[in-house]
């Protein structure tokens, strides 16, 4: 199983929106809520390269944006491989 990690706010719409998918998808995922945590959020920022938005998330350490490219790479049939590596 995919180790999958999601940075979120706990007030955001998109977050809620992308557990939401991978909740349906039954997948397991670490979450980092980082609601009003800088230096979280500044773990965050490094890890993605500059983009502070929520949710980031990651699948087996891959950097794969926010909630709108997980559910393209869902929408593509791309997202299920890789939760199977």
């Amino acid at each position: 199983m995919a180790k999958v990690e999601v940075y979120t706010w706990s007030t955001c719409p998109f977050c809620m929106r992308a557990k939401k998918l991978l909740n349906r998808k039954n997948v397991e995922f670490t979450e980092y809520d980082i609601t009003g945590d800088e230096a979280a959020r500044a773990e965050m920022v490094e890890r993605t390269g500059g983009s502070k938005s929520v949710p980031q998330i990651f699948i087996n350490d891959q950097y794969i944006g926010g909630c709108d490219d997980l559910h393209e790479l869902d929408y593509d049939g791309k997202l299920n491989p890789l939760l199977q590596s």
